[in-house]
């Protein structure tokens, strides 16, 4: 009795955990560039009572066992980076990735971290930044009276300056892609730092390596959360943790009648 308890116990967490990765998903709904996250879990230890291929006689063995499970666990929640959707802004320093890839951006302490999200504006000094002020890198600097600034699928950048008939070449965006991109570990911001797991960035330009994507001017990639999706498995949870607080009790219900043998 007491490894239903345990067991019912451990799936009531699971659920939890599962409810609260949902609830961050559907908050991120709307976030520019964000990927969700899928929980993954794993059974807990066997007690084995009766092992698999005991002998049972002299020339016979057991041919299944007996094993009781001791719950679930969640093991991970797993990065899903399939691509958003394509929307629309009109502003020129907006980009979109259609396909694999990541920006690179520095951060104040001198790392690189990665994003999709794409909303670039320029500061003070003309560089371009992400929605933190983080600048690209490598470092992409407008002057204060470029116009017409055009950022090529390749991420060429190149604008126009009053009296000036010829473009003039502001630098290229680099994109960076890992071995295994599922890997990676949020870090808030829409942004992303390399693990063990992800391996070391490869860099190049947009479209230029093979399964590298390019980018896109003027769009944004809107986030990959799938709101209907969450809602059918928020309601799978729910059933779920509920169907263990039913263990729970039943499990309390027969401790009560072995209790009351006595009487």
């Amino acid at each position: 009795m007491i490894r239903a308890l345990y067991s019912a116990a451990s799936g009531m967490t699971a659920q939890q955990l599962n409810v609260d990765n949902i609830a961050n998903n559907l908050a991120n709904a709307n976030t520019t560039g964000y990927k969700m996250r899928t929980p993954q879990f794993q059974d807990l230890l066997y007690q084995s009572i009766v092992q698999p291929g005991t002998n049972a006689g002299q020339s016979t063995t057991v041919p299944a066992g007996l094993q009781l499970g001791l719950g679930t666990r969640a093991a991970s929640n797993e990065l899903i980076l399939t691509q958003g959707s394509i929307n629309q802004t009109g502003n020129p320093l907006d980009l979109a990735i259609q396909g694999n890839g990541f920006f690179q951006v520095r951060l104040p302490n001198g790392t690189l971290a990665y994003t999709r999200d794409g909303s670039f504006q320029t500061d003070m000094n003309g560089v371009l930044v992400d929605s933190s002020g983080n600048p690209l890198d490598p470092q992409i600097t407008l002057p204060a009276n470029a116009q017409n600034v055009t950022i090529a699928t390749d991420g060429t950048v190149s604008y126009m300056t009053p009296g000036q008939s010829a473009a003039q070449q502001g630098g290229q965006i680099q994109l960076a892609m890992f071995q295994n991109p599922a890997g990676l570990t949020s870090v808030g911001q829409n942004l992303y730092e390399p693990t063990t797991a992800s391996g070391q960035a490869t860099v190049a330009a947009p479209g230029s390596t093979e399964g590298l994507g390019t980018v896109m001017q003027g769009y944004t990639e809107q986030s990959n959360v799938s709101v209907v999706d969450q809602f059918i498995n928020l309601i799978v949870a729910q059933r779920a943790y509920e169907a263990n607080s039913k263990v729970v009790k039943a499990a309390d219900e027969m401790y009560q009648q072995v209790n009351n043998l006595k009487q």
